[in-house]
């Protein structure tokens, strides 16, 4: 992936990474089952990249528009505690979110696919759309992945963010150290 000097600069302030999950963080397909239950499937490479981010001390949140107990699990299951759903104003959402961590519009990156995005992609510091995002939104993003959403996408912004900040190798080593730590504390027990 090509990133400009511009870009690279932006993405080097980033403090909080904001993704939409219908779409970047999944593929995009909602499954219903027979009883009427929804199923989503989320990419290990992105849930992997996002805890290490997220151990290297960049903020990160999911907003969707629609409501999923599926998207509190994953929030959960990554340790991520601002998880927003049923968000219509995305942008008015992201203003919000950025005011009640006081951190400035332009220290937030958000991830968008579609057009219910495009104001929260013109809002942030960063906008990044997963490669197969509708044509406006790559348009309007400073950042298209090579992958697709929910297929590692995710991982590749934040691996984008925390290269130009000179973190990902310290933040792969502090993940690994802390993977080995719990392994050992669970032999111990």
């Amino acid at each position: 992936m090509k990133i400009s000097r511009a870009v690279q600069e932006r993405l080097a302030a980033i403090q909080l990474v904001v993704f939409d999950v219908d779409g970047v963080l999944t593929e995009g397909q909602i499954i219903y089952t027979d009883q009427g239950a929804e199923a989503k499937a989320f990419d290990v490479k992105d849930g992997l990249g996002i805890r290490v981010a997220s151990d290297a001390g960049l903020r990160v949140a999911l907003m969707t528009g629609r409501t999923s107990q599926m998207v509190q699990r994953r929030g959960r299951d990554l340790r991520i505690t601002d998880v927003l759903q049923r968000v219509g104003d995305k942008a008015a959402a992201l203003r919000q979110l950025a005011a009640e961590k006081e951190i400035p519009l332009e220290r937030v990156a958000f991830m968008g696919d579609d057009l219910n995005d495009r104001e929260a992609t013109r809002g942030a510091g960063v906008a990044i759309a997963p490669a197969d995002a509708v044509l406006e939104i790559r348009k309007e993003a400073d950042l298209v992945t090579e992958a697709e959403g929910g297929r590692g996408a995710a991982r590749e912004a934040v691996e984008a963010i925390l290269r130009a900040q000179g973190r990902w190798e310290s933040a792969i080593e502090r993940y690994l150290e802390g993977l080995a730590r719990r392994d050992q504390a669970r032999r111990t027990q």
